[in-house]
């Protein structure tokens, strides 16, 4: 599938990426927003201004050129900061709240589960945790973790 660009991106010397259409109007601040962030990360990307407007669909990442690639992705990174769960390695009680050593993929690090409603069923095998600071832990796919990871994971679903 070709896709046509008739839109430019570059960031400011602020650091914000700069959208420029056809027209030569430039808006300043661009959001990219991943459609599925979890099941298809590098597809159905929408380009949105500041007030939410959307002003450019991405069917898919890479059909973009590199130097565009790169600048959406490392701004959907600064967005976008949710630790994937690779290990559970403790618990503190089976009883909310809860503290749970885990090893994810930016290392190991300690969340507090405030009840069991925090961890919500994205797909049927992944799972999102959100700690009591707000922060989301996702477990991409449930069957892939070791054993003594999913018995503990068990006792709060």
């Amino acid at each position: 599938m070709s896709y046509t660009i008739d839109y430019q991106l570059s960031r400011n010397s602020f650091g914000r990426l700069i959208f420029t259409d056809k027209s030569g109007v430039m808006h300043e601040g661009v959001i990219p927003v991943r459609s599925f962030p979890i099941t298809e990360p590098e597809q159905g990307i929408a380009l949105m201004d500041s007030h939410g407007h959307e002003l450019a669909w991405i069917e898919r990442l890479d059909d973009l050129p590199e130097e565009y690639r790169s600048l959406i992705k490392a701004e959907l990174a600064s967005r976008e900061f949710m630790p994937e769960i690779k290990r559970i390695l403790k618990v503190s009680s089976f009883i909310t709240p809860s503290t749970w050593q885990v090893a994810t993929d930016r290392g190991e690090t300690a969340l507090v589960l405030k009840g069991e409603e925090d961890i919500r069923r994205l797909t049927l095998s992944s799972l999102m945790i959100t700690d009591s600071h707000g922060i989301h832990f996702l477990i991409r796919d449930r069957s892939a973790l070791d054993r003594h990871s999913i018995k503990l994971l068990d006792h709060f679903l």
